[in-house]
């Protein structure tokens, strides 16, 4: 399985262009490539960081909305993109489906 990057959309991806942007520029993947993981509850992406971090693997989380927007509508519809480094992307992806192995209603918006 070979693995393309896409600096724009920091995505790891099979194919020859990436599946968000459709940018045909794109290049083989570094292994401290920040890649995006996936996207949760701020709530969920706050466990999912600490399980990470206990499994060594470097996490950073993105809010969507911002401090201001998320006081205004409430943390909990916060959320958060996850990025873990390429090296990482594999065995972080096994955490998630651990983690995450049965449908969380409300992250299926």
């Amino acid at each position: 399985m070979r693995l393309l990057y896409c600096g724009d959309c920091q995505v790891a991806f099979e194919g020859d262009q990436c599946p968000v942007c459709g940018n045909k520029k794109v290049r083989e993947p570094l292994s401290n490539d920040a890649c995006f993981l996936c996207e949760k509850q701020m709530m969920w992406a706050e466990m999912l960081a600490e399980a990470l971090k206990n499994n060594g693997i470097p996490v950073v989380l993105k809010k969507r909305m911002g401090m201001g927007m998320a006081l205004k509508v409430g943390p909990m519809m916060e959320h958060c993109k996850v990025y873990v480094p390429f090296s990482c992307l594999q065995k972080s992806r096994e955490i998630v489906d651990e983690l995450f192995s049965e449908t969380i209603e409300s992250d299926v918006m």
